[in-house]
């Protein structure tokens, strides 16, 4: 049997979406040999739109802003929420934690194409349409076998390193068994892009509308302007609410949204010219974030709920995190992986599932809804909004359960 051709790399990267461009951005911007390997062909479809302003931090922080910028993306200021006749907004720009203001809303397909562009343009190689098909940690240099679709070469790289930015692929979780059942419920997301034809004054395209259900209060919409006169949009909930209904996606997204009038009111202009998808189940997590030899990044490692759009920020937060210690380790510096990257990742991480949680179980929009709040409290949770969850001078972020639970509490009793 003819033996694979093995190349020798520094770091590997699988995928090349935000977590991992980023990484391999910042890695290169070190002096570092990367290579990243992507399983599809950009422009791809993702969701995760509406981002937070938490991730320009991290985007300029790998020298792509001015990328972005000019890209013509949405303008995003903060996060608005309708409730039957409900209405309230956070403004980003009024926030407790010091950091961006604003951020954009994004068609992904392009958004990380830009990444992806810019991370080539600093000298990163990506190779498209390859997909990992085994990796072997056992030696001290781990060693990936590739595939490449086009004509189904096979090879081997061997490195020093591995980051699995690879999303929703999840590759090296299933590859090396890292695999966690998630603790939340299943849900399904019902999704499309519109031509949203919005003429409603107090529509505000510069904000994501979240759009509570008005009989079920763990159902909601998202809507998120882009700036071409289109919007995605898109509805989750628990699977049981959608026994009995209509197995066509299209009819089963139109219909939610028909029992929601302050959403159908939006929307009724709109015209639907996509067909509907789907994803089911989506919640994920993993054993452990690192090993001998590799690290997880973003969604590969955990997706909490699109709830509050935190996945690409966690992703691009971990993409950071990672990238900074790999450098140094690489370096020649002694790096306790665990206690610099998988511990202080998991705090923000826990920090927005408190609020995903107590968002499913009406505490938090109880909070949200509430008509009196002070305005240091809203300060206090535009911020977490922002994505700035990792700030532990912020009271809600430094005790984010006991902390939401007396606000829904005194919210409640008012």
């Amino acid at each position: 049997m003819k033996s694979l051709e093995v190349e020798q790399r520094q770091v590997v990267v699988i995928g090349a979406g935000p977590s991992g461009a980023i990484a391999a951005a910042l890695l290169k911007r070190n002096g570092h040999d990367v290579l990243v390997l992507e399983r599809q062909r950009f422009p791809r479809f993702s969701i995760g739109e509406s981002l937070l302003s938490h991730c320009l931090d991290f985007v300029e922080e790998a020298g792509m802003l001015d990328a972005v910028k000019a890209a013509g993306f949405q303008t995003k200021h903060g996060a608005a929420f309708a409730w039957n006749e409900r209405y309230t907004e956070f403004d980003f720009r009024e926030k407790f934690t010091p950091g961006k203001d604003s951020t954009y809303q994004v068609q992904r397909a392009d958004f990380d194409k830009v990444l992806a562009d810019e991370a080539e343009r600093q000298g990163v190689e990506i190779r498209y349409e390859e997909e990992i098909i085994a990796a072997d940690f056992a030696s001290e240099r781990p060693r990936l076998s590739v595939r490449r679709l086009a004509d189904g070469h096979e090879y081997q790289v061997e490195c020093t390193f591995v980051l699995d930015g690879s999303g929703y692929g999840r590759v090296l979780p299933r590859l090396l068994d890292l695999e966690l059942p998630s603790t939340f419920p299943v849900r399904r997301a019902v999704f499309t892009h519109i031509e949203d034809r919005i003429d409603d004054p107090a529509f505000d395209r510069e904000k994501i509308l979240i759009t509570t259900h008005p009989e079920m209060r763990d159902v909601w919409f998202w809507t998120i302007p882009f700036s071409n006169g289109r919007c995605s949009l898109g509805v989750v909930a628990d699977a049981k609410h959608h026994e009995g209904r209509e197995t066509d996606l299209d009819a089963n997204l139109k219909r939610f949204v028909a029992e929601t009038p302050s959403l159908a009111k939006v929307l009724k202009n709109a015209v639907w010219d996509t067909p509907a998808r789907e994803i089911n189940g989506y919640s994920a997590n993993v054993t452990r974030l690192h090993g001998p030899g590799y690290a997880l990044l973003g969604n590969a490692a955990e997706f909490l709920d699109p709830v509050f759009s935190s996945g690409v920020t966690i992703a691009m937060r971990s993409a950071s995190m990672a990238a900074g210690l790999l450098h140094r380790q690489l370096s020649g510096e002694v790096v306790d992986w665990e206690s610099a990257f998988a511990i202080p990742l998991k705090r923000g991480v826990d920090t927005f599932r408190v609020y995903v949680e107590g968002w499913y179980d009406g505490s938090f929009q109880d909070v949200i809804y509430y008509e009196h709040a002070s305005d240091d409290i809203r300060r206090m949770i535009s911020s977490i909004l922002a994505g700035y969850a990792w700030d532990e001078k912020n009271p809600y972020v430094a005790e984010p359960k006991r902390r939401l639970r007396v606000l829904a509490e005194l919210c409640a009793q008012d």
